[in-house]
């Protein structure tokens, strides 16, 4: 992960990343400790599958909390007076028409650590976001996805 620009996040994705490090770091770490300790009952290290399990978790979790301190000190927190309601752009939430469908979707644009599809958070580097980025209220753009084409329009952009 290169950490050398600035990471855009909004205010409740940063406060999730210092959700979840304190969690990696108060609760997931002493589970993972424990299960090492009680893991050195089962005999030799060298053939002890439960051990090197909870070891491998520990490298995962220790790398993890390193990520999401280095996106903690390169994070540029989005003030709410810095979302766009004139424009598409990070932080806007974004309503838009499948002109093909005729169905609505709204999701919030945001970067792509902040990402999560099942929460409808679409990142400005998607083939989506950045065909949408910048873009005002009855503008019409068209995605190109897998399938073929999806087009749709900017029905209301708001914070």
């Amino acid at each position: 992960m290169n950490m050398d620009h600035r990471i855009v996040l909004t205010s409740g994705g940063y406060q999730k990343i210092l959700k979840e490090l304190e969690h990696l770091r108060t609760v997931q770490r002493r589970e993972v400790a424990d299960r090492i300790r009680d893991s050195k009952q089962f005999g030799e290290l060298t053939e002890n599958a439960e051990y090197e399990d909870a070891k491998i978790e520990q490298a995962f979790i220790e790398g993890r909390i390193q990520d999401l301190k280095h996106i903690i000190q390169s994070a540029q927190v989005l003030e709410e007076d810095e979302i766009s309601v004139d424009t598409v752009g990070l932080g806007s939430i974004v309503t838009v028409l499948d002109l093909d469908e005729n169905e609505e979707w709204e999701f919030t644009l945001v970067s792509s650590i902040e990402s999560n599809p099942d929460e409808d958070k679409i990142s400005d580097e998607s083939p989506i976001g950045e065909q949408l980025f910048g873009k005002k209220v009855g503008d019409e753009v068209s995605v190109k996805i897998p399938d073929g084409k999806i087009r749709y329009r900017i029905e209301k952009i708001r914070k």
